[in-house]
């Protein structure tokens, strides 16, 4: 009985840890491509593209429920933290979202990109930062303190690795890939050890400002409030996607507006 309830325990923490890294990721993505959109002559990332990314993405993480969990987010029973999903969400997708604007600046002036190599550079540092990013936010410790599931591990280096080969192979061409510059890798190992260094110090500061579990207890007591934030949550969605039909009827209406097509095909595909 008692290795049942840890079990159940350690399956909601790892099903935390996904809505965690996913809700993150895809706001800090949605960001970036919406602030790109405004300041390139082209399309940040082709769609075909953007659903690659996040198909080996999600691919990669169906092994998180075989991961393992500390021992000290068990030892209590686990309950759903809504409020604390939001901030998360709201403070580490912005995070990302540097290290985005970092590479644009990267590509288009160190590099001098054009649009083809734009969108390799941006798959590659996409792929590789929110992949990579999963040892950091599956766990409250120091990422290197925390032993990872072997699955886990194997799906997250792979898909990186895909990520890096798929430009230099030939059949990467039908995503719209080329092969980037030497250099370009260089840039990648130093971005991405910098991400995550600024990940684990904002996760320190995260947890000590906002423990997980206190807003849950406050709200058990007033349903009422949870089910106003369920309907907010749910206007946000409504919201987001009149936003996109209305930007796509833009685009269409307006053929020469280059921004409004941009940030319409996005969002469209986001």
């Amino acid at each position: 009985m008692r290795d049942a309830v840890f079990a159940g325990r350690a399956t909601v923490q790892n099903v935390s840890k996904y809505v965690l890294m996913g809700a993150s990721s895809n706001f800090g993505n949605m960001f970036s491509m919406a602030g790109a959109t405004l300041i390139l002559p082209f399309l940040p990332m082709l769609p075909i593209q953007i659903l690659l990314n996040n198909l080996i993405y999600n691919v990669s993480e169906i092994a998180i429920p075989f991961d393992l969990v500390d021992p000290e987010v068990i030892v209590r029973p686990v309950k759903w933290d809504i409020k604390l999903i939001e901030r998360f969400m709201l403070v580490f997708g912005p995070v990302s979202s540097i290290f985005d604007f970092l590479t644009f600046y990267a590509l288009l002036y160190l590099f001098g990109a054009g649009e083809a190599l734009f969108h390799t550079g941006w798959f590659i540092e996409s792929m590789t930062t929110q992949t990579l990013v999963v040892f950091c936010i599956r766990t409250r410790r120091l990422f290197f303190r925390s032993k990872a599931g072997r699955f886990l591990t194997i799906m997250n280096l792979g898909a990186v690795a895909l990520a890096i080969i798929l430009p230099m192979a030939s059949w990467g061409r039908w995503f719209g890939f080329v092969a980037p510059p030497p250099l370009f890798y260089v840039f990648l190992v130093a971005a991405t050890t910098a991400y995550l260094a600024l990940v684990e110090i904002t996760k320190r500061l995260f947890y000590l400002l906002w423990p997980a579990g206190e807003h849950w207890r406050r709200d058990s007591l007033n349903r009422k409030r949870i089910n106003n934030e369920r309907r907010v949550y749910q206007g946000c969605i409504v919201l987001g996607m009149t936003t996109a039909a209305v930007t796509m009827v833009a685009a269409v209406m307006l053929p020469k507006s280059r921004v409004f097509f941009n940030l319409g095909a996005n969002c469209a595909v986001l």
